[in-house]
């Protein structure tokens, strides 16, 4: 039923090859939970009383995405995607679903924001360093974080995906 190919990071390259393929790699998995699934089923919630969806969680990423890399990264004044109201810096926003966002339309901005990322760190140092928070925060530390953000739900969409159809190990 799967179709994305998962490409498996490099078992001896230099750090950045390896933290860009690490990202890569937990991205696809995000993809590969949701594929085969109609709009309904990636709107289904896990377990009650929560309200995550895989639906949800593509949308968040998009927000992390967009936080991380856009806001934080390059100092870039961008909106939230999915609640306009929401505090910018928050990067905890985009779970709650509403009608007109169907998932090929969340697939689309979440790798828009994926491209935008991969943009703003292509000529970038790993030591480089932002303001944030009041101190700075190095592209290498945005990587790691964002390789646990994406370990840390992609752990949840299993839950959810096995919930769901009984699909596991993806």
């Amino acid at each position: 039923m799967t179709t994305t190919e998962r490409p498996m990071p490099p078992l001896d390259a230099d750090e950045r090859t390896a933290l860009e393929s690490w990202l890569d790699f937990y991205r696809t998995t995000l993809v590969m939970k949701c594929e085969g699934l109609s709009d309904e089923q990636v709107r289904r919630t896990s377990v009650a009383p929560s309200p995550l969806t895989l639906l949800g969680l593509v949308q968040h990423m998009a927000e992390v995405e967009r936080n991380w890399f856009r806001r934080v990264l390059t100092g870039e004044e961008v909106a939230p995607i999915y609640d306009p109201r929401a505090d910018p810096d928050a990067s905890d926003g985009g779970f709650d679903l509403t009608e007109n966002v169907s998932f090929a339309t969340a697939r689309a901005t979440w790798e828009a924001e994926i491209a935008h990322a991969r943009s703003n760190c292509v000529a970038r140092e790993l030591d480089r360093t932002s303001p944030f928070m009041g101190g700075d925060v190095t592209l290498r530390w945005i990587y790691l974080h964002m390789i646990a953000e994406y370990a840390r739900h992609n752990g949840h969409a299993d839950l959810i995906r096995e919930r769901i159809d009984g699909t596991t190990g993806v």
